[in-house]
């Protein structure tokens, strides 16, 4: 089954490597201002311990070489313990033109998060470890809560965060996860053992014809890990579905959108509503 999987992976690698070339000019980063007086958590670290800047970082590394940027609120606190998004790219855009494809840095930093743009790479279950390594690292120079990592990516991107949550050596480090477009299917899925209740945000277009159906089958598969009882809620206004009565009070959500594979889904006001609820 692994075997299988890695092959899968690597092929998804490929899908979107026209976007590099279709992509405008990325705008200039604009970062948000926390109001930090709202602040209710009781984790902070010492004056001192953390040298990460404030604002922009570009061009930080992993162990082996991998590129990735680093953004916090405007008014960055060091010694304030802020969730991480951390946000994978798909296959043709790096870390820069990912953050622009998505446009999440100003409404999350205004969040109180820190926003951590990987790299692309050409996915292999060795090369996922490696990207599951950055949270760490970020977190070894920036104020981060380590109980509140949240992995998020488009495409290969979100079967990033898929992988990480469900890979046993790496399945510790999200508190949640919210994929879009991830290339996994339920047989995919099934040569899985499934990892501890974990809060999930599937988020998958109907119109996706790269990987028709997958966003549901995904869905499915985690509503079952997650022990969630009955069927799930009818599609609200959002474009969300919700399965209820999930195993340690975890949310398992499911939003359609619409468009096509190559496109973002139009649901940045619903994700950072679910990374938010955890406090």
């Amino acid at each position: 089954m692994v075997l299988s999987v890695r092959a899968g992976l690597m092929a998804v690698s490929l899908v979107l490597w026209s976007l590099s070339s279709g992509c405008q000019n990325d705008p200039p980063v604009e970062l948000g201002t926390y109001a930090y007086e709202q602040t209710t958590s009781v984790e902070h670290c010492p004056p001192g311990t953390r040298e990460g800047p404030a604002g922009i970082t570009d061009d930080e590394r992993s162990a082996k070489g991998i590129a990735y940027n680093v953004r916090t609120p405007a008014n960055y606190d060091p010694t304030a313990a802020h969730p991480l998004l951390m946000v994978y790219a798909p296959a043709g855009i790096n870390q820069f033109r990912n953050e622009g494809f998505t446009g999440l840095t100003q409404e999350a930093t205004q969040a109180g998060l820190i926003v951590g743009y990987a790299n692309r790479q050409r996915l292999s279950i060795r090369m996922i470890e490696e990207l599951g390594t950055i949270p760490n690292l970020i977190a070894d120079k920036w104020c981060v809560d380590p109980e509140r990592i949240f992995l998020t990516g488009h495409s290969d991107g979100g079967t990033v965060a898929v992988a990480l949550a469900v890979l046993e050596q790496t399945q510790h480090i999200p508190k949640a996860i919210a994929p879009s477009a991830a290339g996994f299917t339920a047989e995919d899925l099934a040569g899985f053992t499934c990892p501890a209740p974990l809060s999930v945000m599937i988020m998958h277009s109907a119109e996706d014809q790269h990987f028709p159906g997958y966003g549901q089958q995904i869905a499915d598969w985690w509503a079952a890990c997650n022990g969630c009882a009955g069927e799930s809620h009818p599609q609200q206004a959002d474009g969300c579905r919700i399965y209820p009565n999930c195993a340690s009070g975890v949310t398992t959500l499911y939003c359609e959108g619409t468009g096509s594979h190559l496109e973002w889904p139009a649901f940045n006001s619903e994700l950072l509503a679910f990374f938010a609820s955890f406090r």
